[in-house]
C-alpha cells in the first residue's frame, strides 16, 4: 500500500467521524486543527481507523502519535 492511498482513506475515515467533508488530513494533521477533536472522538477515530485497516493499535503507538503522519507510519509498517 503506498502512502498516498493510505491518506486518501485516511481522509475519509476522519470526514466520516467529524461529519465534515472538508476535512483534509496531511502528515502534520493534529487534534488542534480539527474543531471537533477531543478525547472522545480520539476513541472513535482510532476505533474507525482500526476498522479501515483491519488492525488493532497497542497503548503504545496511540500514546506516541504525534500527528497524522505518525499513523501513516504505523500503517504502513504493519503491512510490512
Amino acid at each position: 500500500m503506498e502512502r498516498e492511498e493510505v491518506f486518501e482513506r485516511l481522509n475519509n475515515v476522519f470526514r466520516d467521524v467529524f461529519d465534515d467533508d472538508s476535512i483534509v488530513v496531511n502528515e502534520n494533521t493534529t487534534s488542534n486543527d480539527i474543531e471537533d477533536w477531543d478525547s472522545l472522538e480520539h476513541i472513535n477515530l482510532i476505533v474507525a481507523v482500526e476498522q479501515e485497516f483491519g488492525m488493532k493499535f497497542n497503548m503504545g503507538e496511540v500514546t506516541t502519535m504525534k500527528n497524522v503522519g505518525d499513523m501513516v507510519n504505523i500503517i504502513l509498517n504493519r503491512g510490512k
